[in-house]
């Protein structure tokens, strides 16, 4: 594996959807209808494939075996009840054994672990690291483990459920009460489904009602912290769901992957990241932690007490990125953005999509996908820290399917078995010899793979300084701050000049850079510099004087990356 300085571009993909070949899927249909991806479909043809678009490290979403309408029972594993299963496939956040590989993506189902192993294996002969998910917070209501080590105690088998909490259990629930949620309960199977007493919902619903929009298919794990009496911490001696969950986070570790995206970390206690992730890394040193943290007043706590490496920048440049490509707001917020994350903005994951966003390129988002190509360059190139891309948006996957479970929401489902449109016209049956995909699809591919490939190819990106040359270009003669954004990278005697252009027309700009960056990043001033488009691979001339601007002219929905050897 390559040194410690990459810039780690993460390719997340919904794993059981990226091999899927069927072209005529039906609405909620099972998995005999509709089909469903496995991992052996990420040969070493596609995890090169995935490599050359500039990725370093795939996220393979869904791993961890989760609650399903499909029938695995002669395989021992226990059904669910289909009223408390998201989609006909299942939500890959309602965990049903922390200690498997979900069925659905094997072709040997009983061999289901070893086919995990041998695609690790696989991923890292391509020179790609592996993350999966981990998801703390909560597990599906019939959770039941099969496969864990002898000797653990299966999740609540210990637990008083008289009490709605003890520090000792690893669920909450409410005494004497049954599950009454406010829907139906009975759905396709013939009875209802019995809880008693209830345990309470994931998203910290303490009451036996949960509703249709609760995350219902799930119960909240107790990590010790009272929340119906003053969130009392109860942390000593350290909770038995502690000790549960490190064990278990220890055996994927041990099975050589390369980082954890966990999933809603913030509602769980900072304190058990502290404990557990200083443990983790004493016996796997490079080991990821990506944090699912969407409350900016807790990212430091969850940084540096917790130990995580990186958190998700949704509140922050995401959502300022898609009011700007969407026209609803200025690229000026693009600096108050990295400026309100007070000096921790190369430990945020940067993204335009993942599976919780709506796509680009659907109705509900920017409707064209080179729209965001402007947002694309400054969340790929801005900062050394990592940008994730969602598998499909570099061929501007619309996600405007009508899949089952999942309505016709601008997002790819998580919970249907189904097939990707853009993903199967790139993989062309195994081929990835780009026959079946449209010049459009094609066009915005090369950008994409430009822009993320540049990202370790220049070091004034992956290790360089930043520059924001807004503050100098505010009421600017030839530049609207609220649709054009610049600023500088450079490392060494290499010099980027970025400029991008949120707007649909060309644009020819004046951009004023100020003495202040001249000194702060020791630039020589030169009235003609030769500079190269790394995106077009165009040359032109440029000048570099603080008293004088710069001319560079930018297409709409569009930017340049000026590479200058000073």
């Amino acid at each position: 594996m390559k040194d410690n300085h990459n810039k780690p571009i993460i390719y997340q993909v919904f794993t059981r959807l990226f091999g899927n070949n069927n072209n005529h899927c039906i609405y909620n249909g099972n998995i005999t209808e509709n089909g469903c991806g496995k991992m052996a479909d990420f040969t070493i043809k596609a995890l090169n494939e995935i490599k050359k678009l500039g990725a370093t490290h795939i996220w393979y979403t869904g791993i961890i075996e989760h609650a399903t309408q499909t029938d695995y029972r002669r395989y021992n594993i226990r059904p669910d009840h289909p009223a408390f299963v998201k989609g006909k496939a299942g939500s890959p956040y309602a965990i049903k054994d922390y200690y498997d590989v979900d069925p659905d993506l094997a072709k040997d189902i009983p061999g289901r672990m070893k086919e995990f192993e041998n695609l690790v294996l696989r991923t890292h002969r391509c020179d790609l690291k592996v993350i999966i998910d981990f998801v703390p917070n909560h597990v599906a209501r019939q959770y039941h483990s099969d496969s864990q080590p002898d000797g653990t105690a299966q999740l609540g088998a210990n637990d008083d459920p008289a009490y709605a909490f003890s520090p000792y259990n690893n669920f909450y629930y409410i005494p004497n009460s049954e599950l009454h949620a406010q829907f139906d309960m009975k759905g396709a199977a013939a009875e209802a489904y019995k809880e008693y007493p209830a345990k309470a919902t994931g998203n910290n619903r303490f009451d036996a009602y949960p509703n249709i929009n609760d995350w219902y298919e799930t119960v909240k794990l107790n990590y010790g912290i009272d929340y119906q009496n003053g969130n009392t911490p109860h942390f000593n001696p350290i909770p038995d769901t502690w000790t549960k969950m490190l064990d278990i986070l220890l055996f994927w570790a041990g099975k050589n992957i390369d980082g954890f995206r966990c999933d809603m970390a913030e509602m769980v206690p900072v304190e058990f990241w502290e404990w557990a992730i200083p443990q983790v890394k004493a016996q796997y040193p490079s080991i990821l932690f990506i944090a699912e943290v969407y409350n900016p007043a807790e990212y430091k706590n969850y940084l540096f007490r917790g130990k995580f490496d990186y958190l998700y920048d949704k509140v922050g440049l995401y959502d300022t990125l898609r009011s700007i490509i969407c026209n609803n707001g200025s690229a000026t917020a693009i600096t108050h953005a990295w400026q309100n994350l007070g000096g921790i903005e190369k430990r945020m994951l940067n993204f335009l999509e993942n599976h919780d966003e709506q796509r680009i390129a659907s109705d509900f988002f920017a409707g064209n996908p080179f729209k965001a190509i402007p947002g694309l360059i400054v969340s790929a190139c801005m900062n050394t820290n990592p940008m994730m891309i969602y598998f499909g948006q570099e061929f501007g996957e619309p996600g405007m399917d009508n899949e089952g479970f999942s309505g016709r929401d601008g997002r790819t489902t998580i919970f249907d078995y189904w097939s990707i449109d853009t993903i199967r016209r790139w993989r062309n049956g195994g081929k990835f010899d780009g026959n079946m995909l449209t010049d459009e699809q094609k066009a915005l591919y090369s950008i994409y793979q430009r822009v993320l490939t540049l990202c370790n190819e220049e070091k004034a990106i992956s290790q360089g300084d930043f520059f924001d040359l807004m503050y100098a270009n505010i009421n600017g003669w030839r530049f609207n701050e609220h649709r054009q954004y610049a600023f500088l990278r450079k490392y060494e005697n290499e010099l980027l000049i970025i400029v991008v252009n949120f707007d649909h027309m060309s644009m020819d700009l004046a951009i004023n850079i100020p003495t202040h960056a001249f000194n702060f990043l020791q630039i020589p001033q030169n009235p003609q510099y030769r500079a190269k488009d790394l995106i077009s691979g165009e040359e032109e001339d440029i000048s570099l004087l603080p008293y004088k601007a710069t001319d560079i002219s930018v297409k709409g929905y569009s930017g340049k990356i000026l590479k200058i050897i000073l």
